[in-house]
């Protein structure tokens, strides 16, 4: 059994084979070679006064090999200066993350590979909004309008990249430092004009691509910047507007994001980043938690990946139309399937660190 860090997963995996391995396995999806169960979250009390812990899970099957990613947060939603939100995490203390990733087979049961998912996790995400630009921006699309400046957004700039021939990016972030940071990253990576701007609004204006890949509880932008043959993608679906729905020509939602569930005491939905979660605690404790989350109305009922390359939809058929890709959903998928990409690579390198599988399998049945 292997166990994979982070500086393996970056040595192993590209955003090329991201895409590829992602479009794939949803393509399976309709004819029932990989399959998923959404995301869903358990929240108790943690022992900060403004925070919940959150224990989050989704499952997904691929080309032989069943995946589950698990995250152990604590949580909390503080305020903006801006007078909106953003939700913050850590394990243990700020600046320490705990995410991982279990392969097994599906021949036989076998446990594969325990994988770290931040670098995977920022890939795969990025990997999907390069499915959305691949098949719903413009054919010669150029300009990137990049709202945000941290892991997704870098990856998604990679991802563009990658399907378009980007030439040049606009790059917004609130903190002046951040987005110089990013601009000479990025220019450098990839060999194209990387310019940090003062305003989401001078982010936006004339791009062929509008790409939101914050941290937010909030909208990024308003409706009325969207322009003719704009590409739309996001992160979170709280960064688009909730009356961007009337503008978008084409609304394509990449699969099932989470469970829908009833409300009641200790179900809620769209709590933070979270599309459903199963909730412990008092009732003062629960005071600690968010309201409804913004935004949530933008996800609605359209059509799926799916629907798009088996043209049961249309797709871009004008290059005035505005599209979105909703970049969430199928997140069991993508795990099986990214994962899978890096256990094989790292295999075939003869890297990563082995342990011992008889530690993970035992003589006593359950």
């Amino acid at each position: 059994m292997l166990f994979i860090h982070n500086d393996v997963v970056e040595q192993v995996l590209s955003i090329k084979d991201c895409i590829e391995v992602q479009e794939a396995a949803f393509k399976a999806l309709e004819t029932g070679g990989s399959i998923h169960r959404p995301r869903i979250d358990l929240y108790a009390p943690a022992e900060r006064a403004d925070g919940y812990y959150r224990w989050g899970t989704m499952e997904g099957w691929y080309d032989d090999i069943f995946a589950i990613r698990m995250k152990s947060d604590v949580v909390t939603w503080p305020k903006t200066a801006d007078g909106g939100w953003t939700e913050e995490k850590h394990c243990i203390e700020p600046g320490t993350y705990c995410g991982l990733i279990l392969l097994f087979s599906s021949k036989n049961g076998e446990p594969l590979a325990i994988i770290n998912d931040g670098i995977l996790q920022h890939m795969r995400v990025g990997g999907g909004a390069g499915i959305g630009a691949k098949y719903l921006a413009r054919k010669g699309a150029s300009v990137v309008g990049m709202l945000g400046s941290g892991g997704m957004a870098r990856t998604f700039l990679k991802a563009f990249c990658a399907v378009r021939p980007i030439k040049t990016c606009k790059v917004y972030s609130p903190t002046p430092e951040n987005r110089t940071a990013y601009a000479k990253e990025m220019s450098e990576a990839l060999g194209i004009e990387v310019t940090p701007v003062a305003s989401a609004r001078e982010a936006v204006r004339g791009v062929d691509i509008l790409s939101t890949a914050t941290d937010s509880i909030n909208p990024t932008f308003e409706t009325g910047w969207l322009e003719p043959g704009m590409h739309v993608a996001n992160s979170g679906h709280s960064e688009v507007p909730m009356d961007a729905s009337s503008r978008f020509d084409i609304q394509i939602r990449q699969g099932i994001n989470g469970l829908r569930m009833p409300d009641s005491k200790r179900i809620r939905m769209e709590i933070g980043m979270s599309p459903v979660a199963w909730i412990a605690g008092t009732e003062e404790q629960m005071k600690r938690l968010p309201g409804k989350t913004p935004g949530e109305g933008f996800v609605g009922n359209y059509p799926d990946f799916c629907d798009l390359i088996t043209g049961r939809t249309p797709g871009r058929t004008s290059d005035d139309e505005i599209t979105v890709y909703h970049n969430g959903g199928n997140q069991g998928i993508q795990f099986a399937a990214v994962g899978g990409l890096v256990y094989r690579q790292a295999l075939a390198m003869g890297i990563g660190r082995q342990l011992p599988t008889e530690w993970f399998v035992q003589n006593i049945r359950d």
